[in-house]
């Protein structure tokens, strides 16, 4: 596991390196705005996938006694720190197109080249996104699902600045301008939902989807007479749940203890790599009428 998420990381790593360096020198030559907006997102690409390397590599180390919950939040705030480098890029880029577009100084040098750094950008971006997409959800890793999205959002915002080119090629030279902003407007709306998920994480909000799976798992069990002070918090890609169960008073200690092991592998097998701690309790009427009723 640990191995093919570095592979991934490390050759996102690569794809921004090459992807900066070309687009940097081809909107240095012809001056366009709009490839030198994408230069810029690039080389912030580029930090967050150095970033997202290492934290993939420190993310998936074993708990210890200075992080009895593991090392997984490097991930969460890698993504958070990704979305701060994305917000730096759009900065930039509206400075910079909203002052050649009052200034009137839009005019670019058009070449082959730039169609050729802005379709292979699109390529490999839609290469790299699908491969770490897939690692990502496979391993449930945040930092891969953030840098995937980093590429998916090149996607777009390239096939914003090939418009624009195309335009200047006809005379329309804010065009390009324009597309330059369009690319900011789109880096802003998945910075957003980025840092969203990322905050959400790192703050402990419990994720609802994995509240009503949990839930309904434990009503499926006639054992579980009633369960409260259901606690889900997430870190990286794993899951830790902890829940208080009622049961009869009158079952034995070890027939209690082999339905809790029941009831956490199978909780274990819905959602992935997670832990699930169960404090078990004789079912007490009075008890119940003083706790909040979180099965109903």
């Amino acid at each position: 596991m640990e191995t093919e998420k570095k592979r991934v990381a490390l050759i996102s790593v690569g794809a921004a390196i090459f992807l900066t360096g070309f687009k940097i020198v081809v909107g240095m030559a012809t001056g366009s705005i709009g490839i030198l907006s994408e230069a810029l997102h690039s080389a912030l690409d580029l930090v967050a996938a150095v970033i997202t390397y290492f934290s993939v590599r420190i993310s998936d180390k074993p708990a210890n006694r200075q992080h009895n919950y593991g090392h997984g939040k490097i991930e969460n705030f890698s993504a958070l720190v990704e979305t701060l480098l994305l917000l730096i890029t759009c900065v930039w880029i509206v400075y910079e197109a909203t002052h050649r577009l009052i200034t009137g100084n839009t005019h670019i040098e058009l070449s082959i080249w730039s169609y050729i750094v802005v379709i292979s950008s699109i390529i490999i971006d839609y290469t790299r996104s699908r491969a770490l997409s897939k690692v990502a959800k496979k391993y449930n890793s945040q930092a891969l699902e953030a840098d995937a999205l980093h590429f998916s959002t090149d996607i777009w915002s390239s096939g914003v600045v090939l418009l624009g080119l195309i335009c200047a090629n006809f005379g329309f030279f804010f065009a390009d301008s324009i597309a330059a902003l369009l690319v900011a407007a789109i880096v802003i709306g998945v910075s957003y939902r980025l840092g969203k998920k990322a905050i959400d994480v790192l703050l402990d909000k419990a994720p609802s989807e994995y509240i009503d799976l949990v839930k309904s798992t434990l009503c499926e069990f006639p054992e579980v007479k009633y369960f409260h002070s259901l606690k889900i918090r997430t870190a990286g890609a794993d899951t830790f749940i902890n829940v208080n169960v009622h049961f009869d008073p009158e079952m034995k200690l070890n027939q209690v203890h082999e339905i809790c092991d029941t009831i956490e592998k199978e909780i274990g097998t819905r959602i992935a790599r997670s832990e699930v701690y169960i404090h078990a309790e004789p079912q007490d009427p009075k008890h119940i009428q003083t706790e909040k009723p979180d099965n109903y």
